[in-house]
């Protein structure tokens, strides 16, 4: 778990989870297959959403491209917004 931005509206997490032990593997394959995705936590709204697959890729581009044109942190705020809007786990404890 890392985590990527905090701000005084939103955190977000990275979560990666690695596959089970004991899996057989075949040396030099590569590396091996994780799942995984961010989580973003809305904490006026104290609610969170998790976001893996296809949407989780579309979300960390988008994420780049913010980074690279060095963007405030209102403008990730306003990016995590569009987000945040399907947030319905409410946060109890974090």
């Amino acid at each position: 778990m890392h985590m990527l931005y905090n701000s005084d509206s939103y955190a977000v997490v990275q979560i990666e989870m690695l596959p089970e032990l004991g899996v057989a593997t075949t040396e030099g394959a590569g590396p091996a297959l994780t799942r995984g995705g961010y989580e973003i936590v809305d904490k006026h709204a104290r609610k969170e959403l998790f976001l893996e697959g296809a949407l989780a890729e579309s979300f960390k581009q988008g994420v780049e491209a913010l980074i690279e044109s060095a963007h405030s942190v209102e403008d990730f705020d306003a990016y995590l917004e569009r987000f945040a809007g399907m947030a319905q786990q409410p946060v109890v404890m974090h």
